[in-house]
């Protein structure tokens, strides 16, 4: 996993999208235009929380997230998406 220089504040969290599907269990390929964006990622860099929200969730952890959850974000030429602690809905163990 690549160490970014970017730190998020408070509950904040930047996480790395997973690839999109590009083929489907039966193998027939998916064009660009019809795949779904990715609801899961890795988490490259988190906050240091709030005193009411303390982060839960550390760097390298995979995760699930809302369809909508988080903002987009370019940075040194990677896609990254940047949200709230709270838009995470579970970590994959």
């Amino acid at each position: 996993m690549k160490k970014i220089k970017l730190t998020p504040l408070a509950d904040k969290v930047i996480v790395q999208q997973a690839k999109a599907e590009t083929k489907t269990a039966s193998g027939i390929i998916i064009p660009d235009t019809a795949q779904e964006k990715p609801q899961k990622g890795n988490i490259v860099a988190v906050g240091k929380g709030t005193k009411d929200n303390p982060i839960t969730v550390k760097v390298g952890d995979s995760i699930l997230y809302g369809k909508y959850a988080g903002t987009e974000l370019k940075f040194e030429g990677e896609d990254y998406l940047i949200m709230k602690e709270s838009d995470i809905l579970a970590i994959i163990k």
